[in-house]
């Protein structure tokens, strides 16, 4: 997404794997992911059934941006989270970011995530709790599958403003679908985790004093006011504790769906220290 500090990345030792809501590292470690790619793996990393869907697109060879009935299977999927709405598919980033200028949209987008009630998070922008996607005339889901597309959300007031988006390529739209429904099922199915421990050591961290780093939480989701070489500082405590979190403050951490004991206590000890 953008707003980030790659940068920040570099400090990370080199990853041989991921799988779930861990990054196996060079030398044996591990680090417990926080960030899992913006979002983009909010329920955890080298899912069986996404991957199956990848592979069988690959063996097809269909690699070539075409029209092809996995479009429809995926917009199929979106409409399972935005019902009555038109979406528009850009291969990347700057696809969408040039429909937008052509639009003469020039305001910050909000972002939608997953497992948050009230939706609001901009570009560049503080989240704004009161805002809610079905309010919005225009949005940014942030999909659970890393290689894309991007889309665009949008009221059917705005459909003359958007013409058409792009064609994808199969093997990208196939993960994105299943991904896309193995959400909408853990979101219809199961509940989230409550971790007590971060819990209370949020409450600690708010009532700590003016110099405090003050987290916020809404669902899975920690955000925080800290900013530039802070954060910075921040960014490098969590890795040496055995947590990536965001190359940026504008993205938050996201708490993992399944976190043992030793880690919640862990994490809980770096957000107050």
């Amino acid at each position: 997404m953008a707003c980030m500090d790659r940068e920040l990345l570099r400090l990370v030792p080199r990853v041989l794997r991921a799988r779930d809501f861990h990054l196996y590292l060079e030398g044996g470690k591990r680090l417990t992911d926080l960030w899992r790619s913006g979002g983009k793996a909010v329920l955890g990393h080298k899912r069986p059934r996404v991957l199956v869907e990848l592979k069988n697109a690959a063996e097809r060879g269909l690699f070539c941006a075409l029209p092809h009935p996995m479009e429809k299977r995926f917009i199929k999927a979106l409409g399972e989270f935005f019902p009555e709405r038109q979406f528009r598919l850009y291969l990347n980033e700057g696809s969408m970011y040039q429909a937008l200028d052509k639009a003469g949209i020039s305001d910050p987008v909000p972002l939608w995530r997953p497992f948050i009630r009230e939706q609001g998070y901009c570009l560049n922008k503080e989240p704004d709790s009161g805002l809610s996607s079905d309010k919005m005339k225009i949005f940014i889901p942030v999909l659970p599958w890393p290689m894309g597309p991007e889309v665009l959300v949008l009221d059917k007031s705005m459909e003359d403003s958007f013409p058409s988006g792009e064609l994808i390529p199969p093997v990208l739209l196939a993960p994105a679908a299943r991904a896309l429904y193995d959400l909408a099922g853990f979101m219809k199915t199961k509940t989230l985790p409550r971790y007590p421990k971060i819990s209370k050591a949020l409450s600690q961290d708010k009532s700590n004093g003016s110099d405090a780093v003050v987290w916020r939480r809404q669902g899975i989701y920690l955000t925080t006011e800290t900013k530039g070489e802070e954060y910075a500082a921040l960014f490098r405590k969590f890795l040496e504790g055995g947590f990536l979190i965001p190359p940026s403050p504008a993205e938050p951490v996201i708490l993992p769906l399944s976190m043992s004991g030793g880690e919640e206590s862990k994490l809980a000890q770096l957000i107050v220290s």
